[in-house]
């Protein structure tokens, strides 16, 4: 899978999901932040998941919770596919950042609020490492009791209860599910939920579990008709044959050039061999010799 691009949004980045995020996994399902209450930040939108993907050194999204005019709080989301030992560090790090920020343009109009961070971790194993900051440190012993400690709130999204994830009013309660189901049973039964980011939520998808299949397109029609994950589904599985399909077509040329090649036979005749035997045109011949 390639990098993502920086540009995309990402699905949490709407403010029904944020707000649904944090009203299920802080509040239980009680709706304290409402999506209208929740401002943008400058905050680059960028996916921290596997291994070799790009990285910012900033949180994967933040919002202000505003009450009317007055700043209630600054909250912040970041996404963990594997376990991450200095996880409550980066946090310690952002969260920092956030009250630094606020400290250089606190007044009278502006007090400084909290910030509370999020950690989705989307593995099939609990987290396991430390949750909080003296956990990932060393501390000489006589030290102990003067370095101050720092909680890293993560959420193991795979292990979500059954009541919890049903708490879920946004499309976020769709890819929970995916997780929860996934760790379970693994074989995944979509529900009836209606998708309504749907571009989105298939690049967090396909982001998240590491599989091109989730790359998928519907057209602005077929959004209207109302998009479920069983139609993602058949799409997807509908895409991993026809790339299987794809990658044996190829095996076989390949096989049929060397074969051709061992006699001396000529490129272009090469090409006629595969119109003939593939029932190819003469460009879709060529690409495929070229490839």
């Amino acid at each position: 899978m390639g990098q993502k691009d920086i540009t995309e949004k990402l699905l949490e980045d709407y403010n029904d999901v944020f707000a649904d995020i944090v009203n299920v996994l802080l509040f239980r399902g009680n709706r304290i932040v409402k999506e209208e209450s929740l401002k943008e930040t400058k905050v680059k939108s960028q996916y921290k998941a596997e291994a070799g993907k790009l990285h910012e050194q900033e949180r994967d999204v933040a919002k202000y919770w505003q009450d009317g005019n007055a700043l209630v709080a600054i909250c912040g989301l970041e996404n963990q596919t594997v376990e991450e030992k200095y996880m409550p560090l980066r946090v310690f790090s952002y969260d920092g950042a956030s009250y630094r920020r606020q400290l250089l343009s606190e007044n009278d109009e502006n007090p400084i609020v909290p910030v509370v961070s999020l950690v989705l971790h989307f593995g099939m194993k609990k987290w396991s490492s430390p949750h909080n900051l003296k956990g990932v440190i060393d501390i000489p012993k006589e030290l102990e009791p003067y370095v101050n400690d720092y909680k890293a709130n993560i959420f193991n999204i795979a292990f979500l209860d059954d009541e919890t994830v049903q708490m879920f009013q946004s499309d976020f309660r769709i890819v929970a599910d995916f997780f929860v189901q996934k760790r379970k049973n693994k074989d995944y039964v979509p529900d009836k939920h209606k998708i309504k980011h749907v571009d989105e939520m298939l690049k967090l998808l396909q982001v998240l579990t590491g599989d091109d299949r989730y790359n998928v397109k519907f057209s602005e029609t077929e959004k209207k008709e109302d998009i479920k994950m069983c139609d993602v589904m058949e799409r997807a599985v509908n895409k991993g044959k026809e790339e299987v399909r794809e990658e044996e077509r190829i095996n076989s040329i390949k096989v049929l050039i060397s074969s051709l090649e061992e006699f001396g036979i000529s490129s272009e005749a090469i090409i006629e061999k595969v119109m003939e035997k593939f029932n190819f045109s003469r460009d879709e011949a060529t690409k495929y010799v070229n490839k």
